[in-house]
Parts: structure tokens; sequence; C-alpha cells
């Protein structure tokens, strides 16, 4: 009776668990949403600099992609796919940066070496950009979950994409920034 009971309490838990996390893992944010602003430090091809959202958006949309940790497998995975990817963005002019919670120094190797020089990637240490913009990971609010967003340069957020899978990011907002140049061919 006890093995049963036990089994049964743990997919009972195991349940609730996959569900919490399933629903903590969307992103609030959502097309037609405000994008906050923010201005932080950031590297690109290990040089600091000072990043602005609003400055950029001037210049076209932005991806701006959440991450959990720089050097880590998902997130390697991703900056590489995201640094093949630049020039196609540029093609419809879009900009993309990465955010994570890593500090500036750990950024700045991160851009060269996994971001390959072509992309800034932005240190959130007090986790206020992330928490802006709803991208926090599910049960630890200071690290950022993997969620991409598409920001219209009227700073309006055009798509957004949250999976802890590095898959599919590229792709889904390289697709919703090309459908925006389609709507928007002088831009």
């Amino acid at each position: 009776m006890k093995p049963r009971f036990f089994a049964a309490a743990a997919a009972a838990l195991a349940g609730v668990a996959f569900a919490t996390f399933t629903v903590s893992a969307q992103a609030t944010l959502k097309p037609g949403d405000p994008a906050p602003d923010f201005t932080t430090q950031a590297s690109l091809g290990g040089k600091t600099y000072t990043y602005s959202l609003a400055s950029q958006l001037k210049k076209g949309p932005v991806v701006v992609y959440f991450y959990p940790a720089a050097f880590t497998k998902g997130c390697t995975i991703e900056a590489h796919e995201f640094a093949d990817a630049v020039d196609e963005y540029k093609k419809y002019g879009a900009t993309v940066i990465g955010v994570s919670h890593d500090n500036i120094d750990t950024l700045t190797k991160f851009s060269v070496s996994e971001c390959r020089s072509k992309f800034p990637v932005a240190a959130d240490a007090d986790s206020k950009i992330i928490q802006s913009y709803d991208a926090a990971m599910p049960m630890h609010a200071s690290m950022a979950n993997r969620v991409s967003y598409v920001i219209a340069p009227d700073g309006k957020i055009l798509y957004e994409y949250t999976s802890l899978s590095p898959d599919q990011h590229v792709e889904n907002t390289l697709r919703a920034v090309k459908e925006w140049a389609a709507q928007h061919p002088q831009q």
C-alpha cells in the first residue's frame, strides 16, 4: 500500500510542478504592448559601451533576446545561431542584442567567443531589465528565462517567443522581422 501511495503522490507532485513551470514560463509582454526602454552596459567584439534601446530603435526593429547564462550549452548554441543570422537581420533593417544576468566582464569574453563579435550582449546584473520584460526564470527570479522579443521602431512588441530550448528563437524572430519589413518597405 505504501509504495502505491508514494508513487501516486510523486506523480501528482510532478504534474503540479510541470503545470506550474509551464504557466510560469510564459512571458507576459505580448504583441502590441509597449517595450520597456533600457540603457545598460553592453559588449560587442570585446569592447564595452553604453547601449540604449531607444537609440537603436531609431534605426529599425530590435530583437532583444534573454538567456540564462553565458557559456552554458544552450546559451552558446543560441549565441552561435544569432551570430550566424545577423547579416540576414540587417537585410531587413533589424539589429540583435542578447541580455543576461551575467556581469559585463563575462559578457565581454562571451561577445567575442560565442557571439563572434557580430552582435552586442548586455549586462543586467540587477535583473531590472529581465523583470521589466517579464523574462525571469521560473523559480529563480534574478536569472533570465530564454525569451525573445521583436520590437518595432515605434517601441511596441511585435513578437514574443518563450522556450528554454534554443531552437526556433532565431527562425521565429527572423520571420517576424521579415513580416514587419514587408509591411514597412520604406523604413
